[in-house]
């Protein structure tokens, strides 16, 4: 058992961080200083938006919009209401919902403007619309939005009057087709002096807040991200890959002009998503205090600056655990590649034993293919498939899904284990990592920085000794895992349901890492552990399948 210590205490470390990483931070309470944040002042305005669903057109929607109206009133800000009219499509939609006609529903966005010193300066404007699906009271989607940066104005106005106007813009009819912010940024005159978005959004119940979307050349818009926002949540890889998913927010009308523009939400607790159980009560503060709090740091940066961010080149970012942001441009992001590259073919040749390098091949090909079959298939298995209810319903079973899909990669790391134990290097990773930084460069990092701590943590490995030979090993592998268990949990919560699969990639690259920490295994002790895990991601998805329809399914699927 001693020869696996290394590997128990950097786990041990690594899922500490990995839990940190994707964990919101406490709610505060309504008693905190008028200039931060506070997620239970928010909910006070949650509590009454989300108290019944309310689509647009409804009572329920037009009592929402009096309340809003009556707030930013009362709030001493600017305040009007623009109407307009719903298209066919959206009318169709619609009409499911009311169970009535909607020849005649319009839509209605409320505007509220906090002035600034400069009013001629471009504004900061903050969205989040207020309407609800049918059957949902919809207090993540989007009431949190909503009661978010009510707060958010509240304390900047605290702090005293900003440089710039400040926009509240709430939109309607969102979940008909976004007609509300459509209308406001083709025809609206307030629209052509916003100079920076930012819009609020949610799907699901929890979770951490995240920086999922901005807009094109962002590299001065992240920067400023990274430089105002004390606890962040959000990469350049979320943007890439919401960008190559078939979705749209309020945000994506806004996109069409030349704005900086930023788009935050959170997915955890799937099932709440458009649930009739999406209540204020299942809502988890903390998730609110995340939002809120990294909203009003980036808000009060726009407001205040004396220049809005340029467009400048996409740049990488990433969040360290929710530390800090590193950010940077393709250039570095080339020499960081070299660097990895040479670390890890020096790790290759360390590699003890004849073709060293080919076994190394092996189990990164064992990993990829064959836990990306099983993924694929044992999720066919768990039910996947079209269809609303279908969607839904999977939601409920991320969870689930997670831990199938950890079993089946604690299944590939064993069966292949012979082949990665004490051997540190990957040539799969270097190839992958240099056809990411040529195609797709925002994402290359979570390859290169997993491959370039492993190649430092090999390397000093085997330059040194004894203590400080472990010490290199526990600290940067379980850095290497912590940060590929966080991205591989995001990336289970965005796409699970659909591609489990891309997970089967991360867990290849953990390889290196696991190599420094186990320096040999048994046949007899992996092969079995191999078996049982795969009985039991099995096991897992025949659960998920033969499961009830979960009472979180939206209300319009079944």
């Amino acid at each position: 058992m001693a020869k696996y210590s290394n590997l128990i205490f950097a786990l041990l470390i690594a899922i500490a961080l990995a839990i940190f990483a994707t964990t919101p931070p406490e709610a505060v309470s309504a008693d905190a200083p008028a200039e931060e944040f506070s997620a239970a002042r928010a909910m006070e305005d949650i509590r009454v938006i989300a108290a019944e669903p309310h689509p647009t057109g409804s009572a329920a929607n037009a009592k929402v919009r009096e309340y809003l109206v009556d707030r930013l009133q009362s709030m001493g800000l600017e305040v009007t209401t623009t109407n307009g009219p719903i298209n066919e499509r959206s009318a169709n939609r619609l009409s499911s919902w009311l169970q009535g006609d909607t020849a005649d529903v319009q839509l209605t966005n409320v505007i509220g403007v906090l002035p600034g010193a400069d009013r001629n300066a471009k504004s900061v404007l903050l969205m989040a619309h207020y309407d609800s699906v049918g059957g949902s009271p919809g207090a993540p989607d989007d009431a949190s939005g909503v009661g978010s940066i009510l707060e958010v104005v509240r304390a900047i106005q605290a702090r005293g009057q900003p440089k710039r106007d400040i926009v509240m813009f709430f939109t309607d009819a969102e979940e008909i087709g976004l007609v509300g912010a459509r209308q406001f940024f083709a025809s609206n005159p307030m629209a052509d002096n916003v100079g920076a978005v930012i819009n609020l959004e949610a799907r699901g119940g929890g979770g951490r807040t995240t920086l999922f979307q901005t807009s094109s050349e962002n590299g001065g818009a992240a920067k400023l991200y990274a430089d105002a926002v004390s606890r962040p949540a959000g990469s350049s890889l979320s943007t890439f890959v919401y960008e190559a998913l078939p979705n749209d927010t309020d945000l994506t009308p806004a996109l069409e002009r030349e704005y900086i523009a930023y788009n935050f939400g959170f997915i955890g607790r799937p099932g709440l998503y458009h649930s009739p159980e999406a209540t204020p009560e299942r809502l988890d503060q903390g998730s609110v205090q995340d939002m809120g709090a990294q909203t009003l740091d980036l808000t009060a940066a726009l407001a205040n600056a004396d220049a809005l961010p340029e467009k400048s080149e996409n740049r990488t970012f990433f969040d360290v655990f929710g530390l800090f942001v590193v950010s940077y441009g393709t250039a570095i992001g080339w020499a960081l590649l070299a660097i990895a590259a040479i670390l890890q073919i020096l790790c290759l040749r360390y590699n003890s034993g004849e073709n060293g390098w080919l076994k190394s091949l092996g189990a990164s090909a064992t990993v990829i293919f064959g836990g990306g079959a099983l993924l694929f298939g044992l999720n066919l298995l768990s039910g996947a498939g079209p269809g609303e209810l279908v969607y839904y319903d999977r939601l409920a079973a991320i969870p689930m899904l997670e831990i199938q899909a950890l079993l089946i990669c604690i299944a590939m790391f064993a069966a292949s284990a012979p082949l990665w134990a004490g051997r540190t290097g990957s040539i799969v990773g270097v190839l992958a990592a240099l056809a990411l930084q040529i195609y797709a460069p925002v994402t290359a990092f979570v390859v290169v920085w997993p491959l370039l701590l492993s190649g430092v943590a090999g390397v000093l490995s085997h330059r040194l000794g004894g203590a400080w030979s472990s010490t290199a090993k526990i600290g940067l592998g379980a850095v290497v895992l912590g940060f590929l268990l966080q991205y591989g949990h995001q990336l289970m919560q965005g796409v699970g349901p659909d591609a489990p699969y891309v997970v089967a990639f991360l867990a290849a690259l953990m390889l290196p890492a696991l190599g420094m920490l186990v320096p040999s295994v048994k046949h007899r002790v992996v092969f079995p552990v191999a078996g049982v895990s795969l009985v039991l991601a099995a096991v897992i998805a025949l659960w998920v399948r033969l499961d009830p329809i979960a009472d979180t399914v939206a209300v319009y699927a079944q």
